[in-house]
């Protein structure tokens, strides 16, 4: 896989990328620490970016998937899954509106098979639907002085929890995060980012894409891959406690699914918050398992934490969690709190 201009530009400033990923400028446990405990400013090379337009581009859409694309009104993002009929995700979207275009950002390496299967649906509808995540500059600012430092760059910074503001130079939305820090993702052009990135790693501390997955994990956001599609009904994976789901916009592709799990009584399975002391490192889709040898679940996103271990999203049924321990491998799963509750049917 070739490097963008812009990779190129982190590689001269020496960015470790493997697989198409920023993982580190040199000291992947340093950035680590400093993501908990200071500013960084992040690469997001490894999250593509969908646009689609067209006059039919909201009605089709809103066939497709499982949130109101029609709340989307350019001030604001949020998530939103892509199912198989049988409510199976295989896509997990965060989607904003941009200048009238319609954003999809999701794990760069499902955006060529999700691009060719909502084309399949387009048939007559007046919708482009157009990869744009090399043209379309993705990097993200998280600490204690994030807000203070991006607001030289733009004329407003938002400070609600997925509000996104749109300029003449590029979009910034905010995110949640860890206690007393504040999450930004920017969103412009090749220019525009080598002037941003350059005026924020004065103050900031260079980090990649496990540094954003580890804040991704701590804030309970789960993340759909090549090994974990058409693994999970919507809720397994919290997306309704995530305002991922509306159940009163109405038909999308698994849809029957999906409201059945909701209406028909309590959620059997959920994604819980964990850490895994292991010096072996999990992979998403890896299974876990009872004290007895049962597979109870699955690991969703993992990423190293700052005890030289790990810290996973891991979806496993209720009552496996409930009743006793938990282990990957021989490895035992301990579980924490998430920051939100689940959502009640």
């Amino acid at each position: 896989m070739s490097a963008s201009e812009w990779q190129l530009s982190l590689i001269n400033q020496g960015a470790i990328v493997t697989d198409g990923a920023v993982q580190h400028f040199g000291n992947a446990s340093l950035a680590l620490t400093e993501t908990a405990t200071n500013n960084i400013v992040c690469d997001l090379s490894h999250l593509g970016l969908l646009e689609l337009n067209g006059a039919d581009a909201v009605q089709f859409l809103q066939g497709q998937v499982t949130n109101d694309v029609n709340l989307l009104n350019g001030n604001n993002a949020h998530y939103s899954a892509y199912c198989n009929p049988k409510g199976r995700v295989l896509a997990l979207f965060l989607a904003f509106t941009h200048h009238g275009h319609i954003h999809l950002q999701m794990p760069k390496v499902l955006i060529e098979s999700i691009a060719k299967r909502l084309k399949m649906y387009v048939m007559r509808s007046k919708v482009d639907i157009t990869d744009v995540s090399e043209s379309i500059v993705k990097f993200g600012i998280n600490g204690p002085n994030a807000a203070e430092l991006i607001a030289p760059l733009f004329t407003e910074v938002p400070t609600q929890d997925y509000q996104l503001i749109s300029a003449e130079n590029g979009a910034i939305l905010k995110l949640p995060t860890i206690a007393n820090h504040a999450r930004f993702q920017i969103f412009t052009n090749l220019e525009n980012a080598l002037k941003y990135w350059a005026a924020l790693e004065k103050n900031c501390h260079l980090a990649g894409k496990p540094c954003w997955d580890w804040l991704d994990i701590q804030m309970g956001i789960p993340e759909v891959g090549l090994n974990t599609q058409e693994q999970f009904v919507p809720q397994m994976l919290n997306l309704d406690s995530l305002n991922g789901i509306n159940f009163k916009k109405g038909c999308y592709t698994g849809q029957e699914i999906v409201a059945r799990t909701h209406y028909l009584g309590t959620v059997k399975r959920r994604t819980y918050l964990t850490s895994i002391a292991s010096q072996h490192t999990p992979q998403e889709g890896d299974v876990v398992k009872d004290a007895t040898g049962n597979e109870v679940g699955q690991i969703v996103r993992v990423a190293p934490n700052l005890n030289a271990e790990f810290d996973a999203l891991i979806e496993m049924r209720v009552d496996a969690k409930e009743n006793g321990a938990v282990y990957w491998q021989d490895n035992t799963v301990i579980i924490k709190e998430l920051p939100y509750a689940f959502a009640k049917a």
